[in-house]
């Protein structure tokens, strides 16, 4: 397992991008996963011309992670589908800008119990492929997400880990323990069955109740039996803290250190 332990600047949401990762770095980070989302984002292409060049600067990693709210690669609606693909393009060619370490891929949700989970499936299949094309040759990697929950998930748990059997390597997995734990997926299993192909983990708790981005441990996920399986996965697979808007970062801090205590990474 490797050593480095990546922060989201979710709990930054909104905030000025370039002090976040100051504020980041300051508080532990090895790497910064950048969340293209709120207000300084909101003019996206010109954002990533104007930022690389001062985010170059930093002594920190970075993986990407393109818009959260309001895109849907599996939506209803053709028009949304495509422009969620427009946004996840730009993100890639940004993360080989920036040398990032992947772009997280949120392969699609679906809001309705009316909707055909198989369609939407068949979509996410047919997105991910397209950009995987645009990836590999950027030499971008992808991190495919578990998201969706209380019914908005397209996949099962095994449909989930079955779902990159297609694509080649370049394309992978990135496990998120609080929208699996709201799913009642098992964690350990799921780290296990993909293995090598465990690109990297979103690591929060919750109550079980709602998506809360609780700091690890002070929520109701079992944790010990997820450190066991870790420490038999990849060793280039990534760890990244993802708390809530708003949590004080020192939580960061002592995030990293309780990974590097109980994964033995020190």
């Amino acid at each position: 397992m490797r050593k480095e332990i990546c922060y989201s600047d979710l709990p930054l949401l909104t905030q000025d991008v370039e002090r976040n990762v100051e504020a980041l770095i300051a508080h532990g980070a090895d790497i910064v996963e950048l969340l293209l989302d709120g207000i300084h984002w909101d003019d996206m292409q010109e954002k990533m011309r104007s930022i690389v060049g001062v985010l170059r600067k930093f002594d920190v990693g970075f993986s990407i992670h393109p818009p959260a709210w309001d895109t849907n690669l599996t939506s209803e609606n053709r028009t949304i589908r495509e422009a969620t693909f427009e946004e996840y393009r730009k993100a890639i060619e940004f993360a080989h800008e920036l040398e990032a370490e992947h772009v997280v891929i949120h392969p699609g949700f679906a809001f309705s119990p009316a909707f055909d989970k198989s369609i939407a499936r068949q979509r996410a299949q047919e997105y991910v492929h397209r950009l995987n094309e645009i990836a590999k040759p950027l030499g971008v990697k992808l991190a495919v997400e578990n998201v969706g929950y209380h019914g908005a998930s397209i996949f099962t748990q095994d449909e989930y880990c079955a779902f990159l059997e297609p694509f080649d390597d370049n394309a992978g997995y990135l496990v998120d323990t609080g929208h699996a734990r709201l799913n009642n997926w098992d964690i350990p299993d799921m780290i296990r069955r993909i293995g090598r192909r465990l690109n990297s983990l979103h690591l929060h708790d919750n109550s079980g109740r709602g998506d809360e981005h609780l700091p690890i441990e002070e929520g109701s996920i079992e944790w010990e039996p997820i450190y066991e399986a870790l420490k038999e996965v990849s060793p280039d697979c990534l760890l990244i803290l993802e708390y809530t808007p708003g949590c004080e970062l020192e939580k960061l801090r002592v995030g990293k250190q309780l990974l590097i205590q109980k994964l033995g990474l020190s």
